[in-house]
């Protein structure tokens, strides 16, 4: 195929696992779990540019103007917006790797090249500025990131997304920051991102476009509800490619993602609980194991940890599903083989058998 998202193909045709922490969303929430959220389903309402309640909700939670709020079937089909509307035939696309692999086939779709740039273990997966200067070419129209970044959960800090940011002007090029899981940043302390004033790229200057949704940080992957911030020259280009792709949004999603929204720290404060507990328990087994080297995330629901002697995780998660019903994602799905990717949103009680399952297995292989 000319293009595709091969972690994409493994994780819909995986056997199913006992203990799964390979998925990377906070523990999904019933809709009992959602006040109002019965009363909230229609079939009917005018969402032609998106659904008004919910464009006004998404626009105070993160303090942008009306005009800057494009919504999109979740983040990946937000992600696949901006590369329709800003993308030609030819055209470069800077993408970071380690990286989530559908962010490389969104720009191949539309007849772009990928340009890699690098995010490295030994600085702790920080963005740096200078790769990403040193990948630039006089085609690039757009760079690709992610914030907390998949699959390693490091935040990238405002200092060097606003160097990016000046390398990007100078290019005439713009940024897609990817921060499905920003809301699920914890700090040392425990608390949410916006507790902690960690805000939307899309803030920092009209190059940038921040994409996020409802599925990661908040347990609602069932809705795909997603939006794009942006500039409202760039919405207005959104939208038009919206036209194209898919009209408009399921106005049943958008009824629901207001209601969420009115709800939404309630949810954020639901996640922040879970991911309290269940990143001490992973950051416990990660520090029992002599065996593993990792860094510890800055934000997200993930860690990526790696394998001190180098050997290539693909064989040993096989055989961890199959023999012990536990499912982590293979490193080579990220370009980073040795590594695996570690989710702990999900329920305690799978994290805890998941990582009792996984030491043992790790114990085999000594």
């Amino acid at each position: 195929m000319r293009f595709h998202a091969p972690y994409m193909e493994w994780a819909k045709a995986r056997l199913p696992p006992r203990f799964d922490l390979a998925i990377s969303n906070v523990l999904p929430c019933t809709i009992d779990e959602l006040p109002g959220a019965r009363d909230a389903l229609g079939l009917t309402g005018e969402n032609e540019n998106g659904y008004a309640p919910l464009i006004e909700a998404i626009a105070a939670r993160y303090g942008v103007a009306l005009s800057q709020v494009t919504t999109a079937q979740g983040t990946s089909g937000a992600n696949f917006l901006v590369c329709a509307a800003l993308l030609e035939p030819g055209d470069d696309v800077l993408v970071e790797r380690p990286g989530y692999d559908p962010l490389l086939g969104a720009p191949r779709l539309m007849g772009a090249n990928v340009v890699r740039f690098e995010r490295r273990f030994e600085n702790g997966f920080a963005l740096d500025p200078d790769a990403v200067a040193r990948a630039m070419t006089p085609r690039t129209r757009l760079i690709v990131l992610s914030s907390p970044h998949n699959p390693t959960g490091a935040v990238a800090d405002s200092a060097a997304l606003t160097a990016v940011g000046e390398i990007a002007w100078a290019g005439g090029a713009h940024i897609l920051v990817d921060e499905v899981y920003l809301d699920a940043t914890i700090a040392s302390s425990g608390a949410a991102a916006h507790a902690g004033g960690v805000r939307p790229a899309a803030g920092l200057g009209e190059v940038f476009l921040s994409t996020s949704s409802l599925t990661k940080s908040y347990g609602l992957s069932g809705l795909r509800c997603g939006w794009i911030l942006s500039s409202p020259a760039l919405a207005e280009r959104l939208r038009r490619a919206r036209d194209v792709v898919d009209g408009t949004g399921s106005i049943v999603t958008e009824r629901l993602g207001t209601v969420a929204f009115e709800h939404l720290d309630r949810l954020i404060a639901r996640a922040t609980s879970l991911l309290a507990t269940n990143g001490r328990l992973a950051r416990e087994f990660l520090r029992s194991r002599g065996d593993l080297e990792w860094l510890d995330p800055a934000g997200g629901t993930v860690v990526f940890p790696r394998l001190r002697d180098g050997g290539d995780t693909s064989e040993f998660a096989r055989r961890l599903l199959a023999e012990r019903g536990t499912a982590i994602v293979p490193g080579r799905f990220f370009e980073a083989p040795a590594h695996f990717r570690l989710g702990f949103g999900g329920a305690t009680d799978a994290l805890k058998g998941g990582l009792h399952a996984l030491g043992a297995a790790l114990d085999e292989r000594r």
